[in-house]
């Protein structure tokens, strides 16, 4: 039997992502991504419960520029996860599976994820200075 030099998964070299394929492997890792972020939201909370002091210190973190570079791209992990969910949910009542609306769903989830971050922020902003009504 005689060797050959030919790799052994050609397909890899030849293989270019598709956008269903990408957004997929996303919409996992996003997932994850919310799973490990949740320890930030239990961390606000017993701070919380903490007392004024303890809640303070971790205010003071996530208002910091960095805190709120993390919360924002928890914002964007959020809003892509609960967009690409929405689409695959149409998906589950076997509607949208031929490929040109497939594709047109992922550009949807590509634009709303970032369009409904923005919302989100906006509101916040606007509910910090008080322009949503608030005492």
């Amino acid at each position: 039997m005689q060797s050959s030099n030919r790799p052994l998964s050609p397909h890899l070299t030849i293989y270019r992502p598709q956008m269903t394929s990408l957004l997929s492997i996303a919409h996992r890792g996003s997932g994850v991504f919310l799973a490990v972020a949740a320890v930030l939201l239990v961390v606000w909370l017993t701070a919380l419960a903490a007392g004024p002091q303890a809640f303070a210190t971790v205010q003071g973190l996530l208002g910091s520029w960095l805190g709120l570079a993390v919360l924002a791209v928890i914002t964007l992990a959020l809003t892509y996860h609960f967009c690409n969910g929405i689409r695959h949910l149409v998906w589950d009542t076997g509607r949208a599976l031929e490929l040109p609306a497939v594709y047109r769903g992922g550009w949807l989830v590509i634009i709303g994820t970032p369009v409904l971050a923005a919302v989100i922020w906006g509101l916040g902003v606007l509910g910090y200075f008080g322009y949503l009504g608030g005492a």
